[in-house]
């Protein structure tokens, strides 16, 4: 029996498990809105010699990052409408290849409930679940119709032997409204709560809300959106991941004294990649949160760490490019200054503002 119990140590010790099957922990990786400008698509089409879209390069530096995860998830901010008319802003399409370069990059989720869902309306809609199945990447936020998100929710995963539930919420679609019955999930605090509560009662034992919400290129959260995270955190969400604003907002954990468990809220998490042109929307930031099993066996949030990314502008030969904060040496020689000043604000923010969430790669 010693041995037995001493082999079972040695294991534990190895592959980080309690006990064998079963994992410690898991981390979980979160960015900010990928986003996909005329620039952006007229730079992929010229690197693709006018025949394709070439991505290939966009993600390199900060790939290692994302695929060190368990599970990473990024907002898919533009439907991928099929070509060959693709667009930038007001109305975004983009090319399969772009997300197929996001998954390469190591992105395991897309959310797609966002404000841009539907600008190409129902059809692109769908044809964006389509491609995401044909990539072999998971997403949730929009539905053929509402049968579907009835069958597809709750959504949970495996990982590393926790059972995550995960939900994507959008505050609208920029006045567009499904015209063939497609199905967004709205912010509509009735059919949050029992989408919750159908995820925790399928045997969730994290649940992450990812919304879109907030108001666009300020740098606080609101009081709608402070209400809507005290009533997630009510409702027993354990991760609140927010995104829309294009800039970073402060990132927080607060206490549920009802479930004796921390919760980590995060109200924006800013722009992953994109063309905008303001200091504040060059960058974003990059979520790591540890979902730890207690002595008692039970699944919870431990603690979050942050730290920041630049998407570079094309130079040469080069692509838009993702330069993680420990990367410098990356940023451009004519693009530093536009990095310090975003670099600055962000940190301004999270250090005036972050609640246990410290800066940490």
């Amino acid at each position: 029996m010693t041995i037995l119990i001493t082999l079972f140590s040695l294991i534990s010790f190895i592959t980080g498990s309690d006990s064998i099957g079963s994992a410690r922990k898991a981390e979980l990786l979160f960015v900010g809105d990928a986003m996909q400008h005329q620039a952006q698509l007229d730079r992929a089409l010229q690197l693709g010699n006018g025949k394709e879209y070439d991505y290939s390069d966009c993600f390199t530096l900060i790939a290692p990052a994302i695929l060190a995860a368990d599970y990473a998830v990024c907002n898919l901010e533009v439907p991928l409408g099929g070509g060959p008319d693709y667009s930038g802003y007001p109305c975004f399409s983009a090319p399969d290849s772009y997300a197929e370069a996001l998954r390469d990059a190591g992105f395991d989720m897309m959310l797609t409930a966002n404000n841009h869902c539907l600008d190409r309306r129902d059809k692109a809609a769908r044809r964006t679940l389509d491609a995401l199945d044909s990539l072999g990447v998971d997403h949730i936020g929009t539905y053929h119709d509402a049968l579907q998100r009835d069958s597809l929710i709750p959504f949970i995963k495996d990982i590393n032997g926790f059972k995550i539930g995960f939900l994507n919420y959008t505050y609208g679609t920029n006045g567009i409204l499904p015209k063939d019955g497609v199905e967004v999930s709205l912010i509509d605090r009735e059919k949050i709560a029992e989408e919750i509560a159908r995820t925790r009662n399928a045997g969730a034992e994290i649940i992450v809300a990812a919304m879109h919400w907030g108001i666009e290129y300020v740098l606080l959260e609101n009081q709608p959106q402070r209400d809507l995270a005290d009533f997630l955190v009510n409702q027993g969400v354990d991760l609140i991941i927010g995104g829309h604003p294009h800039v970073v907002q402060p990132m927080k954990v607060v206490r549920n004294e009802k479930e004796n468990k921390d919760v980590l809220i995060v109200y924006s998490l800013g722009n992953f990649i994109s063309n905008m042109k303001t200091a504040d929307t060059r960058g974003g930031a990059i979520v790591n949160a540890t979902i730890i099993r207690d002595a008692d066996g039970k699944a919870r949030f431990s603690h979050a760490t942050y730290d920041t990314v630049f998407a570079a502008k094309p130079e040469g030969n080069s692509n838009y490019l993702v330069i993680p904060s420990w990367m410098p040496d990356k940023i451009p020689a004519s693009q530093k200054l536009h990095w310090q000043i975003f670099e600055r604000g962000a940190s301004k923010i999270f250090d005036t503002y972050n609640v246990n969430v410290p800066r940490g790669h």
